[in-house]
C-alpha cells in the first residue's frame, strides 16, 4: 500500500500520461506478485524431491519380456483395490500423469483400449519387421534440459536417446528433375541459422529477424503455461482488461498466422517454404496455424534431435514400472465407454466394455487422456448440462485436427547397403504450402491418389536406432506420412480392420503407391528392395488410437486455439468435479507437448507448482555434476 500511495502522489505532481504509465507498471508488478501467490506450492508432497535415476540396464530385446509389461490384458481380477485415480488412455499424456502421481504414492489405474500401451508411442511388428508409428525424432534430450530431466524421472533414467545427424531434416521443393534441396541443421553452435544463411545468402535480414522472433516467443511461453493453472476468473479478468498483453507478448504473436509473419519478413517464396516446412508436424497449414505453435516447434529441434534407443516402445516400457511401484496398473484391451457420475454430478468411475459384461470401476478422481471431443461427446452422459453446451462454444474456434496417411515399408538390406540417411526428408511439389495443400485436400476420394501428393514426410527409423542392426540384421524400414481428408474414408469408420472392402483398399492403396513412387524419385535404389508394404488411413488411426476423425494431433493447431479467449479454457480441470483432462489437447501435440500436459495436469490436481519442482531438481543435478 505504501508503494501504491507513492505512485498516486507522483501522479498528482506530474503529467497525466507519465502518471498513468507509472500506475500501469506498478499494477503489473503487484499483479505478478498475486500470480506468484496463486501458483505457490501447496502442502502436497513434492514428486521430484528425489532424483530417481539409476544406471541404465542393458536393452531388453526379448519381445516376450517387453510384452509382459506393454500388453497386460484387462481382467476384473487385475484391478487394484483402493484406487486413487483412473486415467483413460495410455498415450504420453496419460502415462506421464499416472507416473507423476505415482511418485507421491498414488495408486493409479491406466486403461487403454488398444492391445498395447503407449498411444502414438507404440510399435507394431509384421513379417520380421518393427515399425514406430508416431515417434520420428525428439528435441531437447541432452545436457540436462528441463525436458530431459523430466523424462529421466518418469523412466528412472532407463530411456536412452541417440543423437541424430546435424542435418536432421532436408527440405525438397519442386517437381521431379527440378527439385531444390535445403538442409536443416541443429546443434549448439547456431547451426540452424548458419544453414539457412548458406542456402539463402541474400536473406540475412529476414533470417535474423525470424531468429529473434523465435527467441522472443520462447521467453514469453512461460506465461502461457501459467495461464493453464491460474484460476479461470483471474484469466478472464486479465484478458477482459487487456492486462495479459502488458505482461506478455506471447498472445500478440499467437493471434497471427505463420503465413502473415513470414510474408512480412520476405518475398522469397522458397525461404518462406523452408521456414514453414514442418507445419506437417502439427498439421495446420501456414495461413491457419498460429505463429507461436511454429515457434515452439522450431525451438524444440534447434539444439539437436534424438531417437529412443530400441525404438518408441521403450518409452512406455520404462514408464509403466514407475506406475506399478505404487500399486498401480496399466491394462490394455480395456475400452472405456462411459465416465460414471454420482448423484451430485461428480465423476466417480468408468465403465469398461467387455464381451462377458460391462465392468464399472470406481475411484475418487478420473483423468481423461482421450481428448476433448472423445471425453465430452462420447464418454460423458449426453444429458449432463456441461455436455449439452457445444465444445466449440466452450472453447472458441476449436475443431478436429487433420487426418493422415501412413505407409510402412520393410526393405531387404542394411542402411549401408541401401544408402539410407539418418535424417528425415520433407518433400514438397511446390513452395506455396497453402495453395498446394488446399488443392490436395479438396480432391475427391477417387482422385486423391492420382496426382502427386504435395507434402511427403520420409524417414528411415532403422537408420536412426543404433540397436537395430543387432535386433534385425540385414533389414531396414521406411515410413512415409502425409495429411489426408477424413471424408475420403469416413464411411468405413465402423468397418473391421482388414475387411473394409475393395473400394476402401483401392483408394488408400492408390495414395500409398503414389507416395512410394515419389519416394523412389529421391531413393531409386530402393525400387527392388521391398519386402513388406502396408498403408494406413485416417480410419486406421481411429481404430488404433481412438481418434474420432482420424486426427493424429488432436485438436487443430489453428490461431483460434492459441488465442487469449481459448488457450486458458483448454486446461486440466473441467466443469465436472473430480474430472480432469490431460494429453495433447491440454497443451500442444507431440511427445514433449503431451508429456508436459501431464505435468500441468498434476500441478492442478495437487495444487502444486510442479514445474518449479522440476526446475529445482535440475539445478541440484547440475550442481552435483
Amino acid at each position: 500500500m505504501v508503494l501504491l500511495e507513492s505512485v498516486i502522489s507522483f501522479i498528482s505532481a506530474n503529467s497525466t500520461l507519465v502518471g498513468l504509465v507509472c500506475l500501469t507498471l506498478t499494477f503489473i508488478y503487484l499483479l505478478n506478485k498475486i500470480l506468484n501467490k496463486l501458483m505457490i506450492t501447496s502442502n502436497s508432497p513434492n514428486p521430484f524431491a528425489k532424483d530417481t535415476r539409476r544406471p541404465p540396464q542393458p536393452l531388453e530385446t526379448d519381445h516376450a519380456v517387453k510384452d509382459k509389461v506393454l500388453k497386460q490384458g484387462f481382467t476384473a481380477q487385475k484391478i487394484p483395490e483402493g484406487l486413487d485415480a483412473i486415467v483413460i488412455g495410455s498415450g504420453m499424456g496419460g502415462l506421464t500423469t499416472a507416473s507423476v502421481l505415482s511418485r507421491i504414492g498414488k495408486k493409479v489405474l491406466v486403461l487403454e483400449q488398444h492391445d498395447q500401451a503407449g498411444g502414438c508411442c507404440h510399435i507394431f511388428r509384421e513379417k520380421g519387421y518393427e515399425f514406430d508409428v508416431g515417434i520420428h525424432y525428439i528435441g531437447e534430450m541432452t545436457n540436462n534440459t528441463i525436458s530431459k530431466v523430466f523424462i529421466d524421472q518418469l523412466t528412472d533414467g532407463q530411456l536412452q536417446w541417440y543423437p541424430l545427424d546435424e542435418t536432421f531434416d532436408t527440405v525438397v521443393i519442386g517437381q521431379e528433375g527440378k527439385q531444390r534441396q535445403y538442409p536443416i541443421k541443429a546443434g549448439p553452435k547456431d547451426q540452424y541459422r548458419r544453414a539457412l544463411l548458406e542456402s539463402f545468402p541474400g536473406e540475412e535480414k529476414a533470417i535474423n529477424k525470424f531468429m529473434k522472433l523465435l527467441r522472443t516467443v520462447k521467453r514469453q511461453s512461460l506465461i502461457a503455461g501459467a495461464m493453464k493453472l491460474i484460476p479461470r476468473n483471474v484469466c478472464n479478468f486479465l484478458i477482459q482488461y487487456g492486462i495479459i498483453n502488458f505482461i506478455s507478448s506471447f498472445y500478440s504473436y499467437a493471434h497471427r498466422s505463420l503465413k502473415e509473419v513470414l510474408d512480412d519478413l520476405t518475398d522469397n517464396e522458397d525461404l518462406k517454404a523452408v521456414l514453414s516446412y514442418n507445419f506437417g508436424d502439427y498439421g495446420t497449414p501456414p495461413s491457419k496455424s498460429s505463429f507461436v505453435m511454429h515457434c515452439l516447434l522450431v525451438n524444440h529441434f534447434m539444439k539437436g534431435t534424438f531417437f529412443p534407443v530400441g525404438g518408441a516402445s521403450e518409452i512406455a516400457y520404462h514408464i509403466i514400472p514407475t506406475i506399478e511401484r505404487s500399486g498401480g496398473k496399466v491394462l490394455v484391451r480395456a475400452p472405456v465407454t462411459q465416465i460414471l457420475l454420482d448423484s451430485k454430478g461428480k465423476a466417480c468411475g468408468v465403465r469398461v466394455k467387455k464381451t462377458s459384461g460391462d465392468i464399472d470401476i470406481h475411484a475418487p478422481m478420473i483423468i481423461s487422456a482421450a481428448g476433448v471431443y472423445n471425453t465430452f461427446q462420447r464418454l460423458l452422459p449426453p444429458t449432463n448440462p456441461v455436455v449439452q453446451k457445444p465444445i466449440e462454444k466452450r472453447h472458441t474456434g476449436v475443431q478436429h485436427g487433420v487426418g493422415a496417411m501412413s505407409v510402412f515399408v520393410g526393405l531387404k538390406g542394411t542402411k549401408e547397403e541401401l544408402g539410407l540417411p539418418a535424417g528425415q526428408v520433407w518433400a514438397f511439389t511446390g513452395s506455396d504450402h497453402d495453395k498446394n495443400m488446399e488443392e490436395y485436400m479438396n480432391r475427391s476420394a477417387e482422385e486423391s491418389g492420382k496426382d502427386d501428393i504435395p507434402l511427403l514426410f520420409i524417414t528411415f527409423p532403422s537408420a536412426k536406432d543404433p540397436s537395430w542392426p543387432e535386433r534385425y540384421p540385414g533389414k531396414s524400414t521406411c515410413t512415409m506420412v502425409t495429411l489426408a481428408n477424413w471424408e475420403w474414408f469416413s464411411k468405413w469408420e465402423n468397418g473391421r480392420t482388414g475387411k473394409r472392402g475393395e473400394e476402401y483398399d483401392r483408394i488408400k492403396d492408390a495414395i500409398g503407391e503414389k507416395m512410394w513412387e515419389q519416394c523412389l524419385n529421391l531413393y531409386p535404389q530402393l525400387r527392388d528392395k521391398v519386402d513388406y508394404f502396408s498403408v494406413g488411413s485416417p480410419v486406421t488411426n481411429k481404430y488404433y488410437i481412438e481418434a474420432m476423425k482420424g486426427e493424429i494431433y488432436g485438436l487443430d493447431h489453428n490461431k483460434e486455439r492459441f488465442s487469449t479467449q481459448t488457450w486458458h479454457t483448454l486446461r486440466p480441470e473441467t466443469d465436472i468435479p473430480n474430472l480432469y483432462l490431460t494429453g495433447q489437447d491440454v497443451m500442444t501435440c507431440g511427445f514433449v507437448g503431451a508429456a508436459f500436459s501431464g505435468l500441468i495436469s498434476c500441478s492442478k490436481i495437487l495444487s502444486r507448482n510442479l514445474m518449479a519442482d522440476v526446475v529445482a531438481l535440475r539445478k541440484r543435478i547440475i550442481q552435483q555434476k
